[in-house]
């Protein structure tokens, strides 16, 4: 199928687009919702403009199009509205709809990955750099999110931007959200480091039963 043999970063293009434009049919606030598609727009640009030079694997642009499909359901409904969060919100006992938290936990969980491959693949960086160097760069990233967010609400729509946001009237909004990000990246190095150790342990075993 000719979609098939399509480059990893132009299916990712193409799947956002048919996932944003049913998005886009009567979202909760229309305003916040071309607001809220500015940013990532601009990366998936990025990505599929520079493939040559940062070609990231399937699996990267699958976790990459994960991410990305959280946050276009966040714009749709606008954070503070998504039904999942309200269904969730008796069970965390936060008071407020956190699906914003639960999609910056995924930021860092499901972009560790694509950042890690982009280091090794472009910067050659090898061992505890792989595990050190996605995280900071999540905790960078989100906290650059977060100043973006800010100066798009205030130049584009300022009277959006309190929903735009998502605070919810929480004044360390920003600096949770940040921290939601960093837990999820600690949680991908968990789950990297341990299925390494796995991995090593196998290959031992395997050696060890060689006759």
């Amino acid at each position: 199928m000719p979609f098939i043999n399509l480059p990893p970063a132009f299916v990712l293009v193409g799947s956002y687009v048919v996932l944003w434009s049913a998005m886009a049919i009567s979202p909760t606030d229309w305003q916040n919702w071309m607001l809220a598609s500015v940013i990532p727009a601009l990366g998936l640009l990025g990505l599929a403009v520079g493939r040559r030079v940062l070609p990231l694997s399937a699996a990267s642009y699958a976790l990459i199009g994960a991410f990305m499909t959280l946050h276009t359901i966040g714009a749709h409904y606008t954070y503070a509205r998504v039904p999942l969060g309200d269904w969730l919100s008796p069970f965390l006992e936060a008071g407020r709809n956190d699906y914003d938290r639960m999609v910056h936990f995924a930021f860092g969980l499901l972009l560790s990955a694509p950042i890690r491959e982009a280091f090794a693949r472009i910067g050659g960086a090898r061992g505890p750099l792989l595990s050190y160097l996605p995280v900071i760069t999540i905790v960078g990233l989100s906290s650059l999110w977060e100043i973006l967010e800010s100066w798009v609400a205030r130049i584009v729509s300022p009277e959006l931007g309190a929903a735009y946001l998502g605070a919810q009237g929480d004044v360390w909004d920003a600096q949770k959200d940040m921290a939601a990000a960093f837990y999820g990246a600690l949680v991908w190095l968990a789950l990297t480091l341990w299925a390494q150790r796995r991995r090593a342990r196998a290959a031992a075993d395997s050696i060890g039963t060689l006759p």
